[in-house]
This record gives structure tokens, C-alpha cells and sequence, in this order.
């Protein structure tokens, strides 16, 4: 029990060779597009209301480097969310493999900085409400200004700077704080075992839990909705949640899948398996069930300021096809694959299942990002495979150090036997 996982320099090498591939094709990206007549051109952007302005290359590495912090700082957080739901529950099945999702925490601070950061370089590229001229009807000579947005400036009083960037701070602060709370615990539970800090940590993570609920859907309004600032939707919040949690489910559980057959975490059974499995599966259906409810209702009613995020997405040729590879990856292939039982017990179909999905939700954030950031001027190539590998390098480099600081199995843990005894 007191195994711990071996982050080899063979695994460190392929990462690294990841992440210059990833710079290489990113260079070669942005080469493309400065020269394919799109680096630089004017445009009028097809909107609620029409806006004048010029693209620039750099503008689609930003949005990529907003999908990127967004999609794996979720995977991240929401992997704590499971730890925590896990102790709230008072869960025995899962205390085997629960440093897998303490490990994919460790992203956190790191995904936070780099959060903050690309807000703070990409903010008036990529969010039209931080533009100051938007907000006052008459300017300073008392003429009327073309620019004035008497939507946006409705918002002003939740969508200004100072209480943007408070509630960014605010949620990776209390965030981080809650999880180091939690890896505190859990090594002096390895350390001198019992009871105590086991119900130290219930305590912790049910705040953990109630935060999350209510910090997951203001952060998707902030990070999400607010780019197309005169969309509005009242399902936001669960939709991005949903991403989130359905992504870190279908990585944990990989994780444990690669673990598993490289030698590691040899007393977890294929129930163990199965319920990871079926987390990935309800968890699927979950997303449709919102992305459903979302659309139907918008279309039902056909108010324009609601259709127009839809209308950007299906009536265009950049992204109607990855309107169609969302739903059959985040829904018809996870539905038709891991539908029998066997398909959630055994590894080699969770092999395939797993990264499908999480490739299906990084193009779900996407297409969430990129239609309201870029309009016409979006595409998917080199530059977004090679941000993607860049992040995932980090990504995982970051997960799999962490997973060595600590012992791979909770030793400890007072609900041990019931996860090694589990069967289902």
C-alpha cells in the first residue's frame, strides 16, 4: 500500500517533445494565417449590432489561449469537486484512487496564474464590454456617441473591471485555499492515520462543494457568457459546469485506466472500474440533457438576441461542422459506446471512450469561445492543435509530478476496505 508513482525522465521526455511540437505547429499556424490574406483585413462583424473593426492574427492566439486556461483549469477544479463530493458523501467505493483527482488539483494554481494573466493580455480582444467608450450615451463635447451600447452599459454595474477581477481573484483564491486544506489533511492522514482528519476534511469539502455550486456558474458567466455580452441564457451555468465535470470524470478515469495497466493501483477491481465508467456515461447524458434544454428552448421562442448565438454557429461554414462533431462526440458516441456494461468495466474500451470525450469537450469550449470572439475570421488548424499541445504538456506534467509527492493509494483512509472489497 505504501507504492508511489514513478514520473520517469522516458515520460518527461515525450512530454517535452510534446510541447515543442506544439510550439512548432503554433509558429506554423500563425505563419499560415499571416499569409493566407487573413492577418490583417478589416471587417464588419454580423451581429445584434453591426461592429466595425480590424483582425489581427494575434487575435485567434488569444481566444485559443482562453479556450485552453478555461478548459484545463476546469478539468482541474473539478477534479477537486469529486474529492470533495467523495468526503461530503462519506464515500467508501472511491478511497483507492482518490490521488489520482488530489493530482489533477495541482493544476490549479498553476491554471490560475495563467488565467489571470491572459485575461489581463487579451481582455479588449476578446471581451467587447471592457471598452470604455461603450458605456456613456453622450460624449464629453455632449454629442451623441456612435459607440455607445445601452445593453452592455446596462451591465456596468456587474460587468466593470474592479469587481470582474475581484470575483477572478476571489474564486482561485478560495479555490486554492479549500484544496490546500484538503492536501494538508490528507497527508497527516498518511502520517498518523484514524478518524480526525478524515472528519476534517468531510467539514472541508462540504464547504468546498456549496463554494463550487455557487462560485461555477458566476465564473461561467464571467468567463463564458460575457463574450457575447448581448446573448443572454439562463442555463450557462450548468452548461459549463456540465463541460467541466464530464471532462474531469472521463481524465480521472483515464488516469486510473493507464495506472492500472502499468503496474500501479493493482487492487482496484473492475467495479471500481464500472463506476468510473458509469460516471463518464450519466455524466454524457447530463450534458445533452442541458445542451438540449438550452437549444430547444431558444429556438422554441426565436427571440433574436437569443438565436443570434445559434445563428453564428449553424448558418456558418467555419463552425457548423464542429456544431455536428460536438454533439456526436459528447453525445452519440459516449451514448452507443459505453451504453453495455461491459463497455464500462473493462479497460480497453475506456481507453478509447475517455479521450474522445475529452477531445469532444475541448471543441464543445471551442465553439463556446471562438464564434463570439473571431466571428467569420475563426478556423481550426495548426495553431489550435499546437496551443493545445502546448497546454496539455504543462497539463500533465504538472499532474503527474504531483501524483509522485504522494503516496498513490490512501493507505489511511478509514473507508479503505470497503473500495478494495467493492462490487457492484
Amino acid at each position: 500500500m505504501e507504492e508511489r508513482f514513478n514520473f520517469t525522465a522516458g515520460t518527461k521526455k515525450n512530454l517535452l517533445y510534446l510541447f515543442v511540437g506544439g510550439i512548432i505547429l503554433s509558429l506554423l499556424g500563425i505563419y499560415m494565417i499571416m499569409n493566407s490574406g487573413h492577418g490583417h483585413e478589416e471587417v464588419v462583424h454580423a451581429s445584434i449590432t453591426s461592429s466595425h473593426s480590424e483582425f489581427h492574427w494575434y487575435q485567434r492566439v488569444y481566444s485559443n489561449l482562453w479556450i485552453n486556461s478555461l478548459y484545463f483549469i476546469g478539468i482541474s477544479v473539478s477534479a477537486i469537486f469529486f474529492v470533495a463530493i467523495q468526503y461530503s458523501a462519506q464515500a467508501g467505493w472511491s478511497a483507492g484512487i482518490l490521488r489520482v483527482p488530489l493530482a489533477i488539483g495541482r493544476w490549479l494554481p498553476v491554471g490560475g496564474i495563467l488565467l489571470f494573466a491572459t485575461f489581463m493580455l487579451t481582455n479588449h480582444d476578446i471581451f467587447h464590454w471592457t471598452h470604455d467608450n461603450l458605456y456613456n450615451e453622450y460624449l464629453a463635447d455632449g454629442t451623441k456617441n456612435p459607440d455607445y451600447d445601452y445593453i452592455i452599459a446596462g451591465k456596468e454595474a456587474y460587468l466593470n473591471l474592479p469587481f470582474y477581477l475581484t470575483r477572478m481573484i476571489g474564486f482561485l483564491v478560495i479555490w486554492y485555499l479549500l484544496y490546500s486544506l484538503i492536501l494538508k489533511h490528507t497527508k497527516i492522514e498518511d502520517e498518523i492515520g484514524g478518524e480526525v482528519s478524515w472528519r476534517k476534511m468531510f467539514t472541508i469539502s462540504t464547504i468546498f462543494v456549496v463554494f463550487y455550486a455557487f462560485s461555477s456558474s458566476v465564473a461561467a458567466w464571467d468567463w463564458v457568457l460575457s463574450i457575447d455580452t448581448h446573448w443572454f441564457s439562463t442555463m450557462i451555468g450548468w452548461y459549463v459546469f456540465a463541460s467541466w465535470w464530464v471532462s474531469s470524470l472521463a481524465f480521472i478515469t483515464y488516469m486510473v485506466v493507464l495506472l492500472k495497466d502499468n503496474g500501479y493501483l493493482k487492487f482496484i477491481n473492475h467495479s471500481v472500474i464500472h463506476d468510473l465508467g458509469k460516471f463518464v456515461f450519466a455524466f454524457s447524458i447530463f450534458w445533452t440533457y442541458i445542451w438540449f434544454s438550452q437549444f430547444l428552448l431558444i429556438y422554441y421562442a426565436n427571440i433574436p438576441e437569443e438565436t443570434i448565438y445559434f445563428v453564428e454557429r449553424v448558418q456558418s461554414d467555419i463552425y457548423y461542422p464542429f456544431f455536428l462533431t460536438n454533439l456526436i462526440l459528447n453525445f452519440f458516441f459516449p451514448f452507443l459506446f459505453l451504453m453495455t456494461r461491459a463497455s464500462k468495466r473493462y479497460t480497453r474500451f475506456l481507453k478509447i471512450a475517455c479521450p474522445m470525450v475529452l477531445f469532444g469537450h475541448f471543441i464543445d469550449f471551442y465553439l463556446m469561445v471562438t464564434p463570439g470572439v473571431l466571428k467569420e475570421n475563426g478556423g481550426f488548424g495548426f495553431l489550435e492543435i499546437g496551443i493545445l499541445m502546448i497546454f496539455l504538456s504543462a497539463f500533465l506534467y504538472v499532474v503527474l509530478n504531483g501524483l509522485k509527492k504522494l503516496p498513490i493509494v490512501a493507505k489511511n483512509h478509514p473507508m479503505l476496505e470497503e473500495s478494495l472489497h467493492h462490487d457492484i
